[in-house]
């Protein structure tokens, strides 16, 4: 039985940079997101689509280089993304600046017209905001998952996501709207920024609490939570050596935060233009 759904896999995208000598370090994950704008009918929606990281991934970079796996059994193909000069894409980033986002628009029509395979997380069914994961019944101690590319391991001929299994470790105080993180139990290293952390569904619960239906997105991994140790001189009572180790917790940005930046974009904004191309009636009573 899959516990993480493979469209969730199929979302996920290894991100590097291309190196003086045209070699590419792979240095950080993303997944493609679907914003929900409206519903066609029960079964379709228009999404606007776009890649989403870090903040400290897409900042300080002039280039850099998605991997995508084809259709066919052919070997992973990449795609270039330069932000200055001609060509250039555009960035965005949440304005908050201690929340730890950025996107940049992905037109997914160039990925199927190229024989990509791919998906996205759709923001009206696939996201753990404050109030879906307060109805969900979403907890400490709630099993999740962790999808990404750690030490830039991207699976060789073809991208072969890691996922890792973990914990909720704290989400209580994100739930009443005291912090903007949310801390999971989960070893993850350099390479796992941006990536998607999922719930596990759970059929069974104990008493007093709900069973999870369906996995959501509960967050982006923004960095892990380093452990310091610090060696201190004898003689001069100077610090000397600090030691770092990987505590196996990470600072997650809760997927509530995502949802609500790109509600507030403007290219997110419906017009009636957009419903009447979708042969709606324009809220207000306007048949289109």
């Amino acid at each position: 039985m899959a516990l993480v759904p493979p469209a969730f896999i199929n979302s996920v995208v290894a991100i590097g940079t291309r190196q003086d000598d045209g070699a590419i370090a792979w240095l950080a994950s993303g997944f493609i997101y679907g914003h929900h704008l409206f519903a066609v009918n029960e079964k379709e929606g228009r999404y606007r689509t776009y890649l989403i990281s870090n903040r400290h991934v897409f900042e300080n970079a002039t280039n850099l280089v998605l991997r995508f796996n084809p259709t066919d059994d052919g070997p992973a193909r990449e795609f270039a993304m330069t932000f200055s000069g001609a060509g250039a894409v555009q960035r965005v980033f949440h304005p908050d600046a201690t929340i730890d986002l950025a996107a940049v628009p992905i037109n997914v029509n160039v990925l199927e017209k190229s024989g990509i395979r791919f998906d996205y997380f759709l923001g009206d069914l696939h996201l753990a905001t404050r109030e879906v994961a307060s109805s969900a019944g979403l907890y400490e101690g709630d099993f999740c998952f962790l999808l990404g590319f750690p030490f830039g391991l991207i699976g060789g001929e073809r991208n072969y996501v890691i996922t890792r299994h973990g914990t909720i470790a704290r989400l209580s105080d994100f739930l009443d709207g005291r912090s903007k993180e949310i801390i999971v139990d989960c070893m993850n290293f350099p390479g796992n920024s941006g990536g998607p952390v999922v719930t596990k569904p759970e059929l069974v619960a104990i008493q007093g609490t709900k069973s999870q239906q369906q996995s959501y997105l509960l967050g982006i991994v923004s960095e892990y939570i380093a452990y310091r140790d610090v060696a201190v001189s004898r003689q001069t009572q100077r610090v000397r050596v600090v030691f770092e180790e990987n505590s196996g917790l990470a600072r997650v940005v809760p997927a509530h935060f995502l949802r609500e930046w790109m509600d507030g974009l403007p290219q997110n904004k419906i017009t009636d233009a957009d419903w009447l191309d979708a042969g709606l009636p324009v809220p207000g009573g306007v048949d289109g």
